[in-house]
């Protein structure tokens, strides 16, 4: 604990230092299972994947790393990306027209709800998409990836109804309204 009872925070988006590390830690377990190598770039970028307060793209993920390492090219960080992805501990959504975002598997288990008119996400339980999963698994054989792209519609706010059911919004980001 840091002065005041206070917890100790990572340089790294605010995240606690003992929740940020044991992710990083066992990502990079999880990398050096797989026979890959754990580079200082990629520690990094998963301790900026883990430090993410909200969903990063791949561009804001390398100003983050090269904040700290400039000598870390864009290219790394998408391979790294990519890498980890293929490993099951990083994933991406699509969240309309702009980049895609980023999460680790470990931090984040939900589904996208993207407001088309004014471009808020809000963050819900996969499980309530699991009955549909399930229909078309076993009425077509389909596995579906249902978290790959967000689910498009009108937000309450924009319907102008409140939101109920628990859901947590997020602001809209600086990605343009999806297109209607």
């Amino acid at each position: 604990m840091a002065a005041g009872g206070a917890v100790p925070q990572s340089p790294v988006a605010g995240t606690p230092v003992a929740e940020g590390e044991a992710v990083v830690d066992s990502v990079v377990r999880a990398v050096r299972q797989a026979g890959g190598r754990a580079t200082v770039a990629l520690r990094c970028i998963v301790a900026a994947l883990a430090g993410a307060q909200a969903h990063r793209s791949a561009e804001e993920l390398a100003a983050v790393v090269r904040s700290q390492y400039p000598e870390v090219n864009e290219s790394t960080v998408y391979r790294a990306l990519e890498r980890l992805e293929d490993l099951g501990v990083a994933y991406h959504v699509h969240l309309g027209h702009g980049p895609a975002q980023w999460h680790l598997v470990a931090q984040r288990s939900h589904q996208h709800l993207a407001c088309r008119r004014c471009g808020r996400v809000v963050e819900v339980d996969r499980e309530l998409f699991e009955p549909l999963v399930r229909q078309l698994a076993d009425n077509y054989g389909f596995q579906a990836d249902i978290g790959h792209f967000a689910v498009t519609g009108t937000c309450a706010g924009c319907a102008g109804r409140p939101a109920a059911g628990g859901a947590r919004w997020r602001p809209p980001t600086s990605q343009p309204p999806l297109a209607r």
